[in-house]
């Protein structure tokens, strides 16, 4: 058997402007794997197709500007450039003109005026696969996964893929939003009574994460990262390298902001009372409040006990009592008695810093008192009536966050692959990724090429039309 495949294009009246061969296959059944295309024919027949459709859609758009037909320019001849496609690298002859000579300029003496149809030599969905695959796999992964499954001879470069990820990520960072770290900075009491009634409360939580460091191998630094969960909205991923992002206030408020969140809105930050991400929570919006993660607190509540239990086991009466001790301190941390769970680890580390025992891990479990002791006091601003919120449904722990480390961190950068990574590198990498992670990255690109918006329209109505 043997298959002809011609493409015909028309123009918008209808009349014929180009006919092409793309494909004489010759075709023998003898098996499964004869019947119809194979992978190999599948991805030589859209590179030829492509080929064929650019160069003619370019030449069309050529015409269109008056560029070939009646240009006043002199022409300088062309240039070679390749348009790096889905379906294959298409190579176009970019035509050079002269520009007009004018005095006391420094502007360029010729011109190409494919570049302002191809600026980037790079076809938007290309670069959006690229990214979207690169931040889910490593580079090289993804390289191979697109060399594997299109017709990309020049897209197998971990490195190629890598360039065109960090440039996505460096044009996300350009769209961040003024130099602001609060809702309400340099704005008046007007604009707030202006403000429409927000709808829901919004909970943020911010954990941190480490990987290795390219630049000192025998370190690690931190990348810090959050999830915020409106009530009646999608929840969205933010993250960014603790010291490379000198001011993350500003990233934190500009998420919010594209997420719809109002400066009037109820905003809950749960973190684990670290100094870092506490202080991503201050000064954001005036109905904002930090909430110190209970979960945090009772791991080290666990913690002493595990000491006190070791104590009980050498000083049965004393283990005891700091066991009674831990339960009542543990209570009032539960119902917000914060005066009296203050008192009481007081009283805990005065007692134990008093006794007289040979248990081997006294000192230890002094320490771990003292830096418990610590630990509350600096966040005493943060507690609050944990069994109150509880019972009324409202969240009091940040184990979606622990999620959301695991989910952002370890599975590209850290798990099983033990890679190292430069801050830059990283950081930028995030910002790729965490759109990926929440789905807003087609959105993004949609934004800045809104034809792609168009296609997505088209699939979406031949879905509901099915």
């Amino acid at each position: 058997m043997r298959a002809r495949i011609i493409l015909e294009i028309i123009d918008d009246n209808g009349e014929l402007i180009a006919m092409n061969q793309v494909a004489d296959l010759n075709k023998k059944t003898k098996g499964a794997e004869d019947l119809g295309l194979s992978l190999l024919e599948g991805k030589a027949l859209l590179a030829k197709l492509q080929q064929h459709m650019v160069e003619t859609q370019v030449d069309l758009w050529l015409r269109d500007k008056g560029i070939l037909d009646g240009c006043h320019l002199r022409r300088k001849g062309s240039y070679p450039i390749t348009f790096h496609t889905l379906f294959g690298d298409v190579r176009l002859k970019s035509p050079r003109f002269y520009l007009p000579v004018t005095r006391g300029t420094n502007m360029p003496t010729t011109i190409s005026p494919l570049r302002q149809l191809i600026p980037n030599s790079i076809a938007p969905e290309r670069l959006f696969l690229e990214t979207r695959w690169a931040s889910l796999v490593p580079y090289a992964a993804a390289a191979d996964l697109m060399a594997d499954v299109l017709p990309i001879s020049s897209g197998n470069s971990a490195m190629t893929v890598r360039h065109h990820v960090l440039r996505v990520a460096e044009r996300l960072e350009e769209e961040l939003t003024e130099d602001r770290s609060s809702f309400m900075q340099d704005r008046c009491a007007r604009d707030w009574e202006n403000l429409p009634s927000p709808e829901g409360r919004v909970v943020v939580g911010f954990d941190g994460g480490y990987v290795r460091d390219w630049c000192d191998r025998k370190r690690n630094f931190e990348i810090i990262v959050g999830r915020s969960m409106p009530e009646d909205r999608d929840p969205r991923y933010l993250g960014f390298v603790h010291g490379h992002d000198r001011k993350p206030q500003r990233r934190v408020l500009d998420h919010l902001k594209k997420q719809g969140v109002q400066p009037n809105q109820d905003i809950t930050f749960i973190t684990d009372g670290g100094d870092e991400v506490r202080s991503l929570a201050q000064t954001i919006s005036p109905c904002s409040e930090h909430v110190l993660d209970w979960f945090h607190i009772t791991m080290r509540i666990t913690v002493l006990n595990q000491f006190a239990q070791g104590l009980q086991n050498h000083n049965n009466q004393e283990g005891t009592e700091m066991l009674d001790n831990l339960e009542r301190i543990k209570w009032y941390l539960w119902h917000g008695n914060t005066y009296r769970a203050g008192d009481e680890i007081d009283g805990l580390f005065f007692d134990a810093e008093c006794l007289d025992t040979a248990y081997p891990n006294m000192r230890k479990f002094t320490t771990a008192i003292g830096e418990f002791r610590a630990y509350i006091t600096g966040n005493k601003s943060s507690l609050i009536n944990y069994g109150e919120r509880y019972r009324a449904g409202e969240r009091i722990s940040s184990a979606f966050v622990e999620a959301t480390v695991n989910t952002v961190i370890s599975k590209r950068f850290a798990k099983k692959q033990q890679m190292q990574w430069t801050r830059r590198g990283a950081h930028l990498l995030l910002q790729a990724r965490t759109k990926t992670l929440d789905g807003s990255l087609r959105s993004t690109f949609e934004g800045w090429y809104p034809g792609m918006a168009n296609h997505t329209d088209q699939n979406r109505r031949r879905k509901v039309a099915a």
